[in-house]
């Protein structure tokens, strides 16, 4: 039961890292933070893109925002302690 608890912790970081390197825009497409930000894209969107779907995205001023990520914690975050 470590491991599983282990591997939700580490995907709670995966997510939090995708977040805040989504407000860093890279210019270069082949470049060393666009490859990791795509191998985490990669690794996060499954579990994002069904609540995206589901969840309305507030709009403040001309900005929406994306409470998909935090929502996804507290989720896992749930399982980690039911399990």
């Amino acid at each position: 039961m470590n491991l599983v608890h282990l591997l939700i912790s580490l995907y709670i970081w995966v997510l939090i890292i995708s977040a805040l390197l989504s407000w860093f825009p890279t210019t270069n497409s082949s470049g060393g933070l666009a490859s990791f930000k795509h191998a985490l894209t990669r690794l996060t969107e499954p579990v994002l893109r069904p609540l995206r779907q589901i969840m309305p995205r507030p709009r403040l001023g001309g900005v929406s925002i994306d409470f998909s990520v935090l929502v996804a914690i507290i989720l896992l975050e749930v399982i980690n302690n039911i399990i």
